[in-house]
């Protein structure tokens, strides 16, 4: 039991998706998220899936919940887009002072 007498940990993580994404979702800014347990990328799209599902697929294969293509996820000034989504997010982003972006892949020449 943690502190407040609940079982487990919860973390408040911020989120930001995709301009035509938050459209979908109809919201505005960050999407702050609570987390139980283990803060990983898998455990964040998870709950933003679970709280707006009309993401889901958007960001993942609906079959083999893998990262579309096009997409990335950066936190703390690096790229996670190529990590397991099991491995935990840096601390700084499970306890909400750094967010989470996902972002559309820029291609060109």
């Amino acid at each position: 039991m943690d502190e407040s007498g609940g079982i487990g940990k919860t973390s408040s993580v911020r989120v930001e998706i995709p301009y035509h994404l938050r459209n979908l979702a109809r919201v505005d800014g960050d999407i702050a998220l609570e987390i139980a347990g283990p803060v990983t990328l898998r455990s964040v799209l998870d709950a933003l899936e679970a709280r707006y599902p009309m993401l889901c697929g958007t960001i993942r294969d609906h079959d083999t919940r893998q990262r579309r293509p096009f997409l990335r996820f950066f936190a703390c000034e690096e790229d996670l887009s190529h990590q397991s989504p099991d491995m935990p997010l840096p601390e700084s982003v499970a306890n909400g002072k750094e967010t989470l972006l996902i972002i559309g892949a820029i291609a060109g020449g």
